[in-house]
């Protein structure tokens, strides 16, 4: 086995092991990335559709207040708000979805499913939970999703929920009397949740996985040809040329050629170093003959 194939040999074991190490470590922290990067695309819409709640509540409830006498509009709940926002933002941002999910709520879209329900009560367990980071499996596949409380911090509130007397009448009329009444002041009865597929964020960190890995591909393979290049120009050509002048000086030929010196890296002193014992070995020679 000659040189050049010990040589790559070592280095295709070393590219093999580096690449491997590379891509185990970048991978997990491409899709950590992306997955943070859903989250935080997650908690920056609950924050707008925070926003949204602080907003209708401030404002546009107090416009509404007369009418409301006379007319339920719901236009006026700052959930109600929230979520219709939201619908309107998955026009552009369809992978995302937004629930206020309520344990007791009037309107009837709002009321949690079975792990929705679950969410919610981990927060009434624990009051100090301010956010809840999870995973659920679905028809379609992983679903990541983000979860925070929602309490009641206001008595306002309670003047739809509290009972069914001191509720708007027109309230009443459009939605009931079986849903929605008998909250608490600090009481959590639901849950703002957002929710996105797995596949968004896994997605988006393969791709850019898959284009990492051919760029530093690309990297190593010109690394390679760059190395094996080098090493036929600066080390195997000249020993070649070394071995045959060595092989024909072995043989006694005396018209062998002396080895061409330049440089001072090792093969030139090695070079040299031949030149010399070929002198010394010929004078030798000649005193012998004679």
């Amino acid at each position: 086995m000659n040189l050049i194939v010990k040589f790559n040999l070592v280095l295709s074991g070393t590219v093999i092991v580096g690449l491997a190490v590379t891509a185990a470590v970048a991978h997990k922290l491409l899709f950590d990335k992306a997955r943070d990067e859903t989250l935080q695309n997650a908690s920056i819409m609950m924050e707008a559709a925070m926003a949204t709640r602080s907003y209708t509540n401030n404002h546009i409830k107090t416009l509404l207040d007369n009418q409301m006498k006379y007319v339920f509009l719901p236009e006026s709940v700052p959930s109600f708000a929230a979520t219709e926002v939201f619908n309107a933002l998955r026009n552009t941002h369809t992978e995302y979805s937004y629930k206020e999910a309520a344990l007791n709520p009037t309107n009837p879209r709002d009321r949690v499913t079975d792990w929705e329900a679950d969410v919610v009560n981990r927060f009434r367990a624990d009051a100090n939970t301010t956010e809840i980071v999870g995973e659920r499996d679905t028809p379609t596949g992983k679903s990541l999703y983000l979860a925070r409380p929602i309490t009641v911090k206001s008595a306002a509130c309670l003047q739809c929920h509290s009972t069914v007397d001191a509720a708007p009448k027109p309230m009443v009329e459009k939605y009931g009397t079986a849903n929605g009444f008998g909250w608490q002041l600090n009481e959590t009865v639901g849950a703002q949740i957002v929710s996105v597929p797995g596949h968004v964020h896994t997605e988006r960190a393969q791709a850019t996985f898959q284009a990492f890995m051919l760029a530093i591909g690309a990297v190593f393979a010109v690394v390679f040809i760059v190395l094996n290049v080098m090493l036929t120009v600066f080390v195997i050509r000249p020993v070649t040329r070394l071995a045959a002048i060595a092989e024909k000086t072995s043989l006694g030929s005396e018209d062998a050629p002396p080895f061409d010196v330049s440089g001072r890296d090792e093969i030139a002193a090695l070079a040299r170093a031949f030149n010399r014992m070929r002198t010394s070995l010929q004078k030798a020679m000649a005193m012998i003959d004679a």
